[in-house]
């Protein structure tokens, strides 16, 4: 029964811990092995979204989950063109949730690769996305909705794989406006080859699992479902085994690789993080992988990723290991007021929610 029920989602996690762990090992940043925030903010820089020079680099772990997710929707005959459910406000709620994730210093995925590090402030932020996650459910259950969406033609779906090809297409060919970190976190990165195995092995785990942070958290609250926090668990696990091993886990607050220490600050980035992402239904791997499925609201959410991460390197939002800023700190109060007001504007008064 276990097997039959829960034995993929464990096997997925498995294998998206195992590829976190080669990706550390052979270069990528500590404790920020495949992180889609972190990752997309390094893409956004090499293409010029941005000028943070210390973060610039077309990730292939980005390009990679999205074709990985494809190609194994195309396998398991899953590619659906999907999309036209508010796509504007998933924009406006994506970039509130980079926002979130760079106050913080990484998204749900990182948050793990964190504390299999022994990083004691993202445990402390899990506070905030576990309350961020419970908020969007409070609106939830009073019916929020960003509408249905709808059948789509297969170039809108093919938009988020074709535009996969050409950032890896860029990263091989490096023209003169493409630009790369020749220090700091993003001049540290495993091979192009291996890097990119990573995302496609991971992309094509998560696409079949169907693997969501905030997703395992949801639904465990509304279903007493607790599959996805089986993927979850395991990929922690399977990361803090591999840190031990390599005598890279260090139990702490201070000195964490690419963090702060302000735990409120930590609580709040993770809260936006949870709580936009329920609205938008699922963490920022998810929206990877459902915009290589076809799903064109997602990619249109991956996009709001692109422009959050340009707009808090180019405001001064993002963090640092020294801590936030001014204004990291005066946008998260408006993206919190934006999160709040768009969960009210789209809730019904009366709702009947039902498992999918």
């Amino acid at each position: 029964m276990f097997v039959k029920k829960w034995g993929g989602i464990a096997l997925a996690g498995l294998i998206v811990g195992l590829a976190a762990i080669a990706l550390a090992e052979y270069g990528n940043p500590a404790n920020m092995a495949l992180c889609v925030a972190c990752f997309i903010r390094d893409t956004a820089g090499a293409i010029g979204l941005h000028r943070a020079e210390t973060v610039q680099y077309i990730r292939p772990e980005i390009p990679g989950i999205v074709l990985g997710a494809f190609i194994m929707g195309l396998l398991r005959k899953e590619h659906a063109p999907k999309g036209g459910s508010s796509p504007f406000t998933r924009f406006i709620l994506a970039v509130c949730v980079m926002v979130g994730a760079l106050i913080f210093l990484g998204c749900p995925t990182r948050m793990v690769l964190r504390i299999a590090g022994g990083d004691l402030n993202a445990v402390i932020g899990c506070i905030g996305f576990a309350g961020g996650i419970l908020t969007g459910i409070f609106f939830l259950n009073r019916g929020f909705t960003l509408k249905r969406s709808y059948d789509q033609p297969v170039a809108e779906a093919s938009a988020a794989p074709l535009i996969s090809v050409l950032l890896m297409a860029l990263l091989i060919a490096a023209p003169a406006f493409i630009f790369f970190s020749e220090n700091g976190p993003g001049s540290m990165h495993a091979p192009l080859l291996l890097s990119l195995a990573g995302g496609l092995i991971a992309g094509a785990a998560a696409q079949r699992s169907r693997l969501c942070f905030v997703g395992g958290i949801r639904d465990a609250v509304l279903f007493k479902d607790f599959r996805m926090l089986i993927g979850f668990a395991v990929i922690l696990v399977t990361v803090l085994i591999g840190n031990i091993a390599a005598g890279n886990f260090t139990l702490g607050i201070e000195g964490q690789p690419i963090a702060h220490t302000e735990w409120i600050w930590n609580i709040l980035g993770l809260y936006l993080v949870g709580f936009g992402s329920v609205l938008l239904g699922g963490c920022p791997l998810r929206q990877l992988v459902l915009a290589g499925s076809g799903n064109s609201d997602a990619g249109i959410t991956v996009l709001g990723f692109f422009a959050g991460a340009a707009i808090c390197h180019n405001f001064g939002l993002a963090s640092s290991g020294a801590g936030t800023t001014q204004n990291g700190r005066i946008a998260f109060a408006v993206c919190a007021a934006v999160i709040f007001l768009v969960a009210i504007a789209n809730t019904k008064k009366t709702s009947s929610l039902k498992p999918a």
